[in-house]
């Protein structure tokens, strides 16, 4: 009785807090549990005009649609495209958060540490529809940037950023990196924020430059983060690389004309699914990407393990 009074009391005394959990446990059983049941049209032969009661009463089909997938002629270019777009965006925008967050921690000018900082994540908030405005504006053939270099003599005939299939994976980096660095950078930099000065004032007596001091106490200090963020990222994979940004971008930049670099997994599943109406199809080709993206996952969590000693779980 006494222990379940003093729970009770704590309850009390942390009531504002609890409300907030359970708002993210609702959110989680609503928005992630729930819809856990649609797997089930993956197997099934499912119409929309059965309603929710087709879920679970259309014909069983087991692994047809599966099996349609891995033998549809465009799979080979779907997986070659989200792989090579996360993997870009692994190698090119990973390390620069880190790095920025470095930069950003040793800069002694409070005020143009904050403007900094601020400028740099304030492109998170702006959404992809308004920045594929932007690119439209920028980067067609008779956008700006064109306008400007024709102008100089930099070029003779204007640049197809935004039709050309070579020039869309760089597009998509860039972008991808101009917008989320900032915002990955605050993660990082709130770790080495956390980090004793102790440590660096008794490097300081040793004689430890700066990069010394990064290399030896500040990236040490910061290997979990580092290591937790790369095994989200890893998991990621077949989901939109770091920022989960690859269907917004390639859903939105991606046209006819660069459609062999620009077509992913999940735009290919938003076109069958709601374009054409084959939601079993669709389901059974997303369940497919959320089964890789766990495999990967455990693999980089054990590899991280291993070689880093630090590991998500």
């Amino acid at each position: 009785m006494v222990r379940k009074k003093s729970l009770w009391k704590r309850l009390k005394k942390q009531g504002a807090m609890q409300l907030f959990v359970l708002a993210g446990i609702f959110y989680l059983i609503i928005f992630n549990l729930i819809p856990m049941f649609g797997i089930l049209m993956g197997f099934k032969d499912y119409s929309i005009s059965t309603g929710i009661r087709g879920i679970f009463t259309s014909e069983w089909v087991g692994l047809k649609y599966f099996k349609e997938f891995i033998t549809d002629y465009k799979f080979g270019m779907l997986v070659r495209n989200t792989v090579a777009l996360s993997v870009l965006k692994l190698i090119f925008t990973f390390p620069l958060p880190i790095l920025f967050a470095l930069m950003i921690n040793e800069i002694k000018n409070l005020k143009f540490k904050r403007v900094l900082q601020t400028c740099s994540y304030l492109p998170h908030f702006i959404s992809w529809v308004i920045i594929s405005s932007i690119s439209y504006q920028f980067l067609s053939q008779s956008g700006i940037i064109n306008t400007l270099f024709q102008k100089f003599h930099l070029i003779s005939k204007p640049i197809k950023f935004l039709t050309d299939a070579d020039l869309f994976w760089g597009l998509a980096v860039s972008l991808d990196i101009w917008k989320e660095m900032g915002w990955w950078t605050i993660i990082f930099l709130a770790a080495i924020v956390g980090i004793s000065q102790e440590y660096y004032e008794a490097a300081q007596i040793d004689g430890a430059t700066r990069l010394q001091r990064i290399r030896y106490i500040t990236l040490p200090c910061i290997k979990g983060t580092i290591v937790v963020v790369l095994i989200m990222t890893m998991g990621n994979l077949f989901g939109g690389g770091l920022s989960g940004s690859n269907f917004e971008q390639c859903y939105l930049l991606g046209n006819n004309v660069n459609a062999d670099t620009s077509s992913i997994i999940q735009t290919y599943v938003f076109d069958v699914g709601l374009a054409q109406g084959r939601y079993s199809y669709a389901t059974a080709v997303g369940l497919i990407q959320s089964v890789i993206s766990l495999i990967l996952i455990f693999i980089s969590n054990c590899v991280s393990k291993k070689t880093a000693g630090a590991g998500l779980f």
